[in-house]
């Protein structure tokens, strides 16, 4: 059975791969392998989105992304998000510019912020390694 989270996070996953505008070839087949995964591949809500039947802007995607959260995100809720989020960036190898804001995004909505400094540490370091990885590939 598939959870309300789990397809919450496939719907963020889907919304971080339109957010540069288009998805890429890579980002497709990490997406249907995602979808397919967790049973989600011939859900009535996913499929259209999961297919690109339906484009999905930064403002739906900022929103699902505050849904799954919610006021109070639990750490366990937010690393899932960030972990699948690299997973799904890192897939075509380059960090597109509004992706790397939406990991910024992300970073606020930390709640080990007000936790010890070392899981702070661990998320800063995820996102200086996205940032390294688009740098180098520019040049």
């Amino acid at each position: 059975m598939v959870t309300n989270s789990v397809k919450q996070l496939v719907k963020i996953l889907i919304g971080a791969a339109w957010i540069d505008g288009r998805i890429q070839p890579e980002e497709r087949e990490y997406l249907q392998k995602v979808a397919k995964e967790s049973g989600l591949a011939s859900d009535p809500e996913i499929q259209p989105l999961l297919y690109e039947l339906r484009a999905v802007s930064a403002q739906e995607c900022y929103g699902w992304v505050e849904q799954y959260l919610g006021d109070s995100p639990s750490a366990e809720d937010y690393q899932r998000l960030i972990d699948a989020m690299s997973a799904l960036i890192y897939s075509d190898g380059d960090v597109a510019i509004e992706e790397a804001k939406l990991l910024t995004r992300l970073q606020l909505l930390d709640p080990a912020t007000a936790s010890p400094k070392s899981s702070q540490n661990h998320v800063l370091k995820a996102i200086q390694k996205l940032y390294r990885h688009w740098i180098d590939k520019q040049l």
